[in-house]
């Protein structure tokens, strides 16, 4: 947790997704299952300020996302948001894009590693979240879309043209951002939209078995892989050993760099404390 705290108390609840706290572990299931957990205006904003709020918190190592029922996220609701946005003004529009832009931001610059549990359908804003994690793991059965031509916008939408094409490459980013065609699991992998994937009836196992590892493992190493991951994307080489080389040695003065040597010579497995 960060020592420094201002007067704005920790949220005890969340009313747009269901949230779950358990051994390091935070969840968040999109909850709308009859609705194939559509996102609403409130839910973006609850996971924006959730993402915001997480690193103060102290409680959390890794961030789940996950769907109820038969999908994991379809995108924004077509009644609640699109055809809310039809009698939205223009400066209302902007703060809304903006405001599902900062969800991937978060994502992209919170510090606990995000893993996205994939059943079913990941479409529209659904598969760009996905996108956004830093793990996807993908049931057989699950879909991708990224479909916001197919409503008539653009299908750069959330920062999709940006991490898309580092993800799989510009020429696979444009078919499937230009034509939005559903994409299914095993032809996701092999574009390497996918970490990792697996049986329907092995997804929540396989979740768990990752979401445990990283819960457990050397959390302020792994904080540090993903922010320099993000920064690099536009750094120039000597930036990057620069950033790289000074991150070292700061974690080389780290109780967990200690704790690894000794761990290491006592042959046990180390504490790791994020200290």
């Amino acid at each position: 947790m960060s020592p420094f705290r201002g007067s704005v108390p920790f949220t005890d609840e969340w009313e747009h997704f269901r949230l779950e706290r358990a051994d390091g572990v935070t969840t968040v299931t999109f909850d709308r299952p009859d609705n194939l957990n559509a996102l609403t205006f409130e839910a973006y904003a609850d996971l924006r300020d959730l993402l915001t709020e997480l690193p103060h918190r102290g409680d959390t190592r890794v961030l789940v996302l996950r769907g109820a029922g038969r999908a994991f996220c379809s995108g924004g609701d077509v009644n609640e948001i699109i055809g809310e946005t039809l009698r939205m003004r223009p400066d209302e529009l902007l703060e809304f894009t903006r405001m599902t832009g900062e969800v991937i931001k978060g994502m992209r610059e919170c510090p606990i590693p995000i893993v996205v549990a994939l059943n079913g359908m990941a479409a529209g804003a659904g598969s760009v979240i996905a996108l956004a994690a830093d793990f996807r793991i993908a049931a057989e059965s699950a879909r991708f879309a990224f479909l916001f031509t197919k409503v008539g916008l653009s299908g750069a939408d959330m920062g999709s043209a940006y991490l898309l094409p580092r993800l799989v490459g510009l020429g696979r980013a444009t078919q499937l951002l230009m034509l939005g065609d559903t994409v299914p699991a095993a032809e996701a992998e092999r574009y390497g939209l996918v970490s990792e994937l697996v049986p329907d009836d092995e997804l929540d196992a396989a979740v768990d078995r990752l979401a445990t590892r990283l819960a457990t493992g050397p959390h302020q190493g792994y904080a540090l892989t993903k922010e320099l991951l993000t920064r690099e994307l536009d750094m120039s080489l000597s930036s990057a050993l620069e950033l790289e080389a000074v991150t070292q040695a700061l974690l080389m003065k780290t109780d967990d760099y200690r704790e690894f040597h000794a761990a290491f010579n006592a042959k046990r497995k180390p504490d790791w404390q994020g200290r």
